[in-house]
């Protein structure tokens, strides 16, 4: 989409080169950073005519909460590196847009600040799991008292991926006054910057540990193998994500595009299967929900609005994606979300060699 490409430009004109490669960069060669945008290009759509749709509906259900559209916005740590108002903005966009935000254990704001800011909107937490888990305990009871209705535990971060650019940069310095939050309020000020990696135990057990500490649902999020799913269900996953992690783990992983028929299939149903990585137009949206998904996530892309535009930039990539899944969806003939399936999409045979 012109705009993102746009919007990623003059992002990268304004950032300082280790900001800008912190959030745009991947794992190793940046193999599967590449590789997730191609794949969902390698499936061609399939346009369908005389079908009586004038505009489509992009209005979802989605565990439990009516959402304008099924584009949502992902976990991404340290937004104020990005804008002043960071989390904030983002949280006020996507409570303006109908969808739903998901804030960021390693966020520039406390969840109290967030949750304040936009009072109305639907939000999410994102867990990396620590140590300690009287502090991760405490983090989710307030989450809760907060009004975040789901948690979201990144299972994909026992080590951080080998990311090249952040290797060449070292360390990004914080602007003055910005800092990590604790989200235990303003009371436990952050002692030292956590490390970059999850918690090397985590296991299967740690979801239900999740739930209870939360007293919340929690969506796993970082599936891609289709056993991975099953065992998330299991474990009471209320749903999963597959993901890679936008690339920025395992060089050469399989691209989400990839991934999502066969955890849909391996779910068959028992939860909803959302999808992040590569996902740059309403195009993209379509695929991704005539493959079974229930709604997608989006990182870089609001990221780069939020950068040139604070809250308004990201509600202008929020609306010039609703509005192109919208067209996406028309031009396929599918009234509604639910008018999408597999039918829809056809795989771009390999290229002869």
């Amino acid at each position: 989409m012109e705009l993102l490409r746009a919007l990623h430009d003059d992002a990268r004109s304004r950032l300082p080169e280790a900001v800008h490669d912190y959030f745009a960069g991947g794992a190793g060669d940046e193999q599967t950073l590449a590789d997730n945008e191609a794949a969902w290009r390698a499936l061609w759509l399939v346009p369908r005519v005389l079908t009586g749709v004038a505009a489509a509906d992009p209005r979802i259900t989605l565990l439990g909460r009516d959402l304008a559209a099924p584009v949502l916005l992902a976990p991404v740590a340290a937004q104020r590196l990005l804008h002043p108002d960071g989390e904030v903005a983002t949280a006020r966009a996507a409570a303006t847009a109908g969808v739903v935000s998901c804030l960021s254990t390693r966020a520039t704001a406390d969840l109290a600040e967030v949750a304040a800011a936009a009072p109305g909107g639907e939000r999410w937490f994102q867990l990396y799991m620590g140590e300690d888990r009287g502090h991760v305990a405490a983090v989710l009871r307030r989450a809760r008292e907060h009004g975040y209705t789901h948690v979201v535990l990144t299972a994909d971060l026992p080590v951080p991926g080998r990311r090249e650019r952040e290797r060449r940069h070292g360390p990004v310095p914080f602007p003055a006054g910005v800092t990590l939050a604790t989200h235990l309020g303003g009371a436990h000020p952050l002692a030292a910057k956590p490390p970059v990696g999850g918690w090397q135990a985590l296991t299967w057990a740690d979801v239900a540990w999740t739930a209870s500490a939360a007293d919340l649902p929690v969506i796993v999020k970082g599936i891609l193998d289709p056993g991975d799913a099953r065992r998330a269900v299991d474990a009471g996953a209320a749903a999963v994500v597959v993901s890679n992690h936008g690339g920025r783990q395992l060089d050469g992983s399989l691209p989400t595009a990839v991934a999502l028929p066969a955890v849909v299939a391996a779910v068959a149903g028992a939860v909803p299967v959302l999808v992040d990585g590569g996902i740059r137009d309403g195009g993209d949206v379509v695929r991704a929900l005539a493959l079974g998904a229930s709604a997608v996530l989006v990182g870089r892309p609001y990221l780069w609005g939020l950068a040139c535009g604070g809250e308004e930039g990201v509600g202008r990539v929020l609306a010039a994606l609703v509005e192109d899944t919208v067209r996406a969806m028309t031009l396929v003939g599918a009234a509604a979300v639910a008018d999408l399936g597999p039918a829809l999409v056809r795989a771009r045979p390999p290229a002869p060699s």
